[in-house]
């Protein structure tokens, strides 16, 4: 029996027979189709993921004129972690005429709004110059970043101290001031980028404090958008589904926790996000064939109801990637062609 060479979602090689292929791809479906409750892909959809980690390429990609926008969030913090001494706009221009990006982002190491508000005017000028010497869309990024408001480093008495002892009342009532401040931050710094001539601003990871984190960066955004209706946002969520950490949150009549990507998806169109990005789970402990297939599962439930572009976030630990620091270029272009052949994302 012939076996096909593929990894698993922790990126460690490993042979598998077209049996055992064929039968991930299909487990990884039913798992998405039951946690969201959504329609399975169809019968060739499963057929493709299985001959495409069957083939035998180092690396694939879609067909010509099936291209899709590429975005790099935190872009400029990037080359800053990996102790490359290039200054933000160089980063900048290396994404740009190296790498291809179609929309670039302009970045505070410490990327949460929270830390950026106080420095915002030294920004500023550098978003300004960056916009004369770039060609792309350059948008400005951060991260909600709830827990940031929570004591040690917040004024805000500690959820996580607060819920183990019982106190559920008290510790709710810390989230709700948490959201007070998060989202005067992200309206504050969303609004003077923007006037600084940001071409969008993107909230990444967002809900990753959970529902209380959603809940503070839907309002911001929508009053971000009633203050500046053309503005373009970009909303890259944390996971696959919305913990509940508060579990009393509710947005527009629709409760927060447990919210799977095609309903984050609803709302964020509710309040005028521009750009959705939803993000699905590895489980390194599973294939990547299992992996993809489950996550176009959930992001095809996105793209079939989406009024406005849908750009998966496709990266470590993420949405067919493996979690590991150095991606394979197998497994990375495998995740990429799968969800703009199957899901016909608008970007990735």
């Amino acid at each position: 029996m012939s076996k096909f060479v593929t990894r698993m979602g922790d990126g460690f090689p490993v042979e598998m027979s077209d049996a055992e292929i064929r039968k991930d791809v299909e487990e990884g479906v039913a798992d998405a189709v039951k946690r969201a409750k959504i329609q399975p892909l169809a019968a060739e959809h499963l057929r493709y993921l299985t001959e495409l980690f069957e083939r035998p390429d180092r690396a694939v990609g879609v067909e010509r004129g099936n291209e899709v926008i590429l975005t790099y969030d935190s872009a400029t913090t990037k080359f800053k972690r990996g102790n490359v001494s290039v200054s933000k706009i160089q980063s900048l221009q290396i994404y740009e005429r190296l790498m291809g990006a179609d929309i670039l982002e302009l970045a505070h190491i410490d990327y949460s709004f929270k830390p950026v508000k106080p420095i915002v005017v030294f920004e500023q000028p550098i978003l300004e110059q960056a916009l004369l010497m770039t060609i792309p869309p350059l948008f400005y990024g951060a991260m909600p970043n709830l827990g940031l408001y929570s004591q040690p480093d917040g004024p805000c008495p500690n959820p996580g101290d607060l819920l183990p002892k019982g106190l559920i009342a008290e510790a709710r009532a810390s989230y709700a001031e948490q959201i007070e401040h998060s989202v005067k931050d992200m309206t504050y710094v969303g609004g003077t980028m923007y006037e600084a001539g940001a071409d969008g601003i993107n909230f990444d990871t967002t809900a990753a404090a959970g529902d209380a984190e959603f809940y503070a960066t839907l309002k911001a955004i929508e009053e971000l958008k009633k203050k500046y209706p053309a503005m373009c946002v970009q909303m890259g969520m944390a996971s696959e589904f919305v913990l509940g950490m508060h579990g009393d949150l509710s947005y527009h009549g629709v409760r927060l926790a447990g919210l799977y990507p095609h309903k984050q998806l609803e709302l964020a169109q509710q309040v005028g996000v521009s750009i959705f990005g939803p993000a699905i789970n590895i489980v390194p402990s599973r294939s990547l064939a299992w992996n993809t297939a489950r996550t176009a599962t959930f992001i095809k439930a996105c793209t079939d109801i989406a009024k406005i572009p849908v750009h998966a976030c496709v990266g470590m630990g993420v949405c067919g990637v493996p979690l590991t620091l150095t991606v394979p270029i197998d497994a990375l272009t495998r995740a990429s062609k799968a969800l703009v052949d199957i899901c016909r994302l608008d970007g990735l």
